[in-house]
């Protein structure tokens, strides 16, 4: 299962938005309004929940300098990815667009698409509102 959010451009050079993303603590400000734990575990990895739903561990996966970072599952028991391909597009400002992979049963990828574009879409703004 893939879902892909809008690319959004962020008032960030390339380089400038990937070195905030790689510092995991970060996404801290990029997460919804209903979140209920945040907690950094190490230096490239973080645990956080949404109120209703499964803590949900991540950790940096791969990451080349300003143009991709890629955050996966520390648990084999839901593989996904959450990438972010980052391009420039001035001086001042770069695009990203995020792309969630993984590889769920039919049943479970009808219960979390919903839940997942939204949660797509909430980062993608907030990303928009970075200065």
């Amino acid at each position: 299962m893939e879902i892909k959010s809008r690319k959004v451009t962020v008032q960030k050079s390339a380089g400038n938005l990937f070195q905030y993303l790689k510092d995991v603590k970060n996404f801290e400000q990029l997460m919804p309004e209903n979140i209920s734990k945040f907690e950094v575990i190490r230096e490239d990895a973080f645990v956080f929940a949404l109120k209703g739903m499964p803590e949900i561990a991540l950790e940096t996966k791969e990451a080349v300098a300003s143009s991709k970072l890629v955050l996966g599952a520390i648990s084999d028991k839901i593989p996904f990815t959450l990438e972010g391909t980052i391009s420039d597009v001035s001086e001042n400002s770069s695009e990203i667009e995020l792309l969630f992979s993984g590889d769920f049963n039919p049943m479970m990828a009808m219960m979390i698409k919903g839940p997942i574009t939204k949660f797509l879409e909430t980062l993608s703004s907030q990303m928009e509102q970075l200065q």
